[in-house]
């Protein structure tokens, strides 16, 4: 018989009083990092109730089975507000997997390496911006694996997205109205290109010439025919108290503009609820937000790992809920034993239509999981939340250079306040002929200068 050291309400009382203390040290039975440092995995930090959900729940709900309507009350606690409004109300569902241990399943591997091979060396400069201790740009992974406060975990998500030097994701994009319909439909390239803190491609850590750029970024919708050929480009300083260039090309006028600041909180395509400042949950540069604050801590349910579907010849995923069966992609979730949860407010932005955001962050990774903004009256606005997997999964498998790659593979991004919802999905191809690729620097000129945008649109 197994004789378990601490009792199912044992983390709870530890997260609360951490808390209180205003303390953030993750882990629970062992500092956290460290711990995946020295093993490659969390259990010895984590007692045996955050190690799966049917240990968490005492057996009332298990590997395999499915959190709904009528059993979401018994992990409320580990969902977001608008998930859980979603299950009780509208048809979500989350069928529970085994907890993913190994930490080269829930990031890239080079990032990772980097990580460990970079810890301690990050500090904040004069100006709030992340140097190494010789005061340069940051050399690459995650520059505060171990946390101490809500800036640091900001920092560390805005500072490399998608965590590769380079990305073309290729994008289906389904936008539904009210009654659960699809309204709207696209194509889509989205572009990352990291001029510093490379990890995998050389030159690294920097890009001789641009070391005062932080990413590059694209976005190139390709179809339906209305709007082929619309594109914006994102040029950011890494000073994170500058604003980026934000350039678009509009096909109808046949030329490139630059937009307002602002044009960051408004949606960028007729249907879609998303903004660019939504982008990773970290859209803007992190100095322009302020007030960050840990909010909480404590065990989350999140389809972190393994949610790549290789035996659909174009990775798609079923859906179901909603009046048409349409809304909610089909996901599986599992237990991450501690999210730390920040909020944080858009001081520099006058005129956001938020007021603030809330962000759940993988305790283990910093890879934000879930978002929601709130409105400038301060009710629940709109949320985000994606699915993440290293694309290594029943003997099939997509390389990034020696290893399996790693990436988000589905969004949902609902408007509680509309009852839109946008459905985003990393497909292998899409019909313009444009495929997923990664750490590919000849992206840089096809996709990410004021000129490519023009050529894209012609």
């Amino acid at each position: 018989m197994h004789i378990r050291r601490f009792g199912r309400d044992y983390s709870r009382r530890h997260f609360l009083k951490a808390s209180a203390q205003g303390a953030l040290a993750t882990g629970v039975l062992k500092p956290l990092w460290p711990t995946l440092a020295a093993t490659g995995e969390h259990t010895a930090a984590y007692p045996d109730e955050l190690l799966s959900l049917d240990a968490y729940t005492a057996g009332r709900i298990s590997e395999g089975q499915k959190v709904t309507a009528d059993n979401v009350a018994l992990v409320q606690d580990l969902l977001d507000p608008i998930q859980a409004m979603q299950i009780a109300q509208l048809g979500r569902e989350l069928t529970i997997v085994p907890q993913t241990r190994d930490l080269y399943r829930l990031n890239p591997h080079d990032y990772i390496e980097a990580t460990l091979r970079n810890a301690g060396r990050a500090r904040f400069d004069t100006t709030g911006n992340v140097v190494t201790e010789a005061g340069d740009p940051w050399i690459g992974g995650n520059p505060f694996p171990d946390p101490k406060s809500g800036v640091e975990v900001f920092a560390a998500a805005t500072l490399s997205w998608g965590r590769h030097d380079v990305s073309l994701y290729a994008v289906e994009e389904k936008d539904l109205d009210p009654r659960g319909r699809v309204a709207y439909e696209y194509e889509a390239v989205w572009v990352e290109y990291q001029p510093v803190a490379r990890v995998s491609l050389d030159p690294k850590p920097y890009q001789p010439g641009h070391e005062d750029k932080l990413r590059y970024q694209t976005i190139l919708f390709v179809t339906p025919k209305d709007v082929r050929g619309t594109s914006f480009l994102n040029i950011w300083p890494y000073d994170q108290n500058e604003f980026p260039d934000l350039y678009g090309y509009l096909p109808a006028f046949k030329r490139v503009r630059r937009f307002p600041t602002n044009q960051r909180f408004e949606p960028l395509i007729t249907g879609n609820t998303l903004y660019l400042s939504d982008a990773w949950a970290a859209g803007d540069p992190f100095l322009t937000w302020g007030n960050y604050r840990i909010v909480h801590r404590g065990p989350y349910l999140a389809p972190v790992a393994d949610s790549w579907n290789p035996e659909h010849p174009n990775w798609r995923h079923g859906t179901h809920g909603g009046a048409e069966g349409l809304t909610f992609w089909d996901t599986g979730a599992q237990l991450v034993p501690e999210a730390i949860v920040v909020e944080a407010e858009p001081v520099r932005y006058p005129r956001a239509p938020v007021s603030r955001k809330r962000v759940w962050f993988d305790a283990r990774t910093l890879t934000p999981l879930t978002m929601v903004s709130f409105d400038r009256r301060g009710d629940i606005f709109k949320s985000f939340d994606g699915a993440f997997s290293l694309y290594d999964i029943g003997g099939e498998q997509v390389r990034d250079g020696d290893h399996p790659y790693w990436s988000w593979t589905r969004v949902h991004a609902f408007n509680v306040q509309t009852n839109r919802m946008t459905r985003l999905e990393q497909v292998q191809e899409i019909s313009s002929g444009h495929r997923m690729r990664v750490n590919d620097p000849s992206l840089y000129n096809k996709f990410l200068t004021v000129s490519a945008l023009r050529r894209l649109g012609d």
